[in-house]
């Protein structure tokens, strides 16, 4: 078995690595520490937790024991896609180096920009940073790239797929042609292996176990249920994720909670608070401050649960975490491999528990054709009443004939109406039908029309008029509109009917049936008002068939 005493290693990172306690590599470990030795690009692919931070930092701190740094001229560079990522090679380093006198910094956002040039300034032999903060130095030109002879990529799929690829360019670029270049990465799309040539010159491929696989030691599996209503499924996935850690009783000592979203992931913690257990948020809109110290209080077993985004899927090597809950389905398959990959890690046991909903079932589909297998799926420990309800209860005859109650009532009120007809709903219309056929009605009664909604004047102008009152006219009723209507009726009509409490009304009306009607000639001519501005001549005469128009 090899050892790492048997990879031509320093013997100074030899002793730093038998302090920290480990005496055999990794596959992945053995497979890349060589090749990088000798001076080769390495692209290594393996699955979480197998120790890939250690494949390239124990061979750079190697390369890096010979010569010396000069000031904002970094002779390393380690990219990372995450602030938290970033740090936890930080510590790597500091950890393998402790006999060696190297320097490193940390440039990552949310930090002082003038602590970093102060490190940048004296001079750093492993510089490690993020694609934005490493730009914005370089920017300010408080960085030159010309000196690195070592570069990293670590997460090599998720840099170049989560928008960083101009970056990345930009950033090779301002490197030299003759630098040695490591990819490293657990998953390694196809489209994305096709860029990484650009960028690597023969490299040395180091792949340990099958792409995207999971690792044997994380048992895996999944709660699928329908939500009764579709405006309480986040309530039910909360009360589903509380009711699993309560299912997995001792055993969930601490667990990482993953949400698709940054105001999931508030919620959930703040849900899991409020029901007594101990939980916070990560993510990416948090200060780096509060960030550092929450992922801290985790590691230090201080804090149970840690509900976070993405962020915390990448790299993260918290040894001792027993679960790991997908309170979301990852949108990307290969998410889903990197967030289980948080247990399990080191040859140690772990559980991975999904918790997923019918729409979710294209990501499910493509995150197993991805890992080559199904995940297991679990009997829930929690289910919604109304899903209990139609499994155990199947509906029957009589409560099939019953009226199912709609959104405000309205099913119960029309149930009503239907089943006890009211006593004045039926009598009203049986009295309406008897005053219609009375004779005095039969002369005022008037057919019903149909009024459009879009007609104009109103849909209910005739309903208003009431079958030929004038509304709107005050008490006085011009002569003019009554001679009208009485010509509109013909001469064989009845009169309209006049309001009996208006006396001068009744007068116009008697004086109007004893009058007989005149002639287009003798019709009074109404007056039309003019504009003051534009005054124009009365006309001295007009035709009988201008005076009826205008009447």
């Amino acid at each position: 078995m090899t050892k790492f005493s048997d990879l031509n290693l320093n013997p100074k990172v030899l002793k730093a690595i038998s302090e920290a306690g480990y005496e055999t590599p990794t596959p992945i470990q053995a497979g890349a520490i060589p090749p990088a030795l000798e001076g080769r690009d390495v692209l290594g692919i393996a699955q979480t937790g197998t120790g890939k931070t250690a494949s390239f930092t124990l061979p750079m701190i190697t390369l890096l024991a010979r010569g010396r740094a000069r000031a904002r001229m970094p002779r390393s560079l380690v990219l990372c896609p995450t602030r938290e990522l970033a740090a936890q090679v930080a510590e790597n380093f500091d950890t393998y180096t402790k006999h060696l006198k190297l320097t490193k910094a940390l440039l990552i956002g949310g930090v002082s920009f003038k602590e970093q040039d102060l490190l940048i300034d004296r001079g750093v032999d492993v510089l490690i940073a993020t694609p934005g903060r490493l730009l914005d130095h370089f920017e300010r030109g408080k960085l030159l790239l010309t000196g690195v002879q070592i570069m990293v990529v670590d997460e090599a799929d998720r840099m170049l797929d989560m928008g960083f690829i101009p970056d990345i360019e930009r950033i090779f670029s301002l490197t030299p042609f003759t630098r040695q270049t490591f990819f490293f990465s657990a998953t390694m799309a196809p489209e994305i292996e096709r860029i990484t040539s650009t960028f690597l010159s023969n490299p040395a491929r180091i792949e340990v176990a099958r792409q995207s696989t999971t690792s044997d030691t994380i048992t895996q599996a999944l709660f699928a249920f329908k939500p009764t209503r579709r405006d309480t499924t986040a309530k039910d996935k909360r009360q589903m994720l509380r009711a699993a850690i309560e299912a997995e009783g001792e055993s969930c000592t601490n667990a990482i909670i993953f949400c698709n979203r940054k105001v999931d992931v508030d919620i959930v913690a703040k849900s899991l608070q409020k029901h007594g257990l101990d939980a916070a948020p990560i993510h990416g809109d948090l200060d780096q401050s509060h960030r550092t110290r929450t992922l801290d209080s985790f590691r230090e077993g201080k804090l149970r649960f840690l509900v976070a985004s993405d962020v915390a899927a990448r790299g993260l090597d918290v040894p001792s975490v027993s679960h790991v809950f997908n309170y979301d389905v990852p949108s990307h398959a290969e998410d889903y491999v990197h967030r289980i990959g948080r247990t399990g890690r080191a040859g140690r046991k772990g559980r991975a528990i999904t918790i997923s909903v019918p729409s979710d079932e294209k990501y499910l589909a493509a995150i197993e054709a991805l890992i080559g297998k199904p995940i297991p799926t679990s009997d829930l420990p929690w289910s919604p009443s109304g899903a209990e309800k139609s499994k155990e209860a199947p509906e029957t005859a009589e409560d099939s004939d019953k009226p199912r109650r709609s959104r405000g009532g309205r099913g119960r009120r029309k149930t009503q109406e239907a089943d006890e007809p009211s006593t004045a709903k039926t009598e009203a219309p049986k009295e309406a039908a008897e005053d219609s056929a009375s004779p005095q009605n039969a002369e005022t009664a008037r057919p019903e029309r149909t009024y459009d909604r879009n007609e104009r004047g109103g849909r209910n102008r005739g309903h208003q008029n009431g079958g030929g009152r004038i509304v709107g006219m005050g008490e006085h009723m011009p002569s003019f509109i009554a001679l009208s209507f009485e010509e509109r009726r013909g001469p064989n009509s009845s009169p309209a009917p006049v309001d009996a409490g208006d006396d001068e009304s009744q007068d116009a009306a008697q004086s109007i049936d004893a009058t007989p009607l005149p002639t287009p000639e003798e019709a009074p001519k109404p007056k039309r008002k003019r504009s003051p501005r534009k005054p124009k001549p009365t006309p001295e005469a007009e035709t009988p068939a201008e005076a009826t128009a205008e009447d």
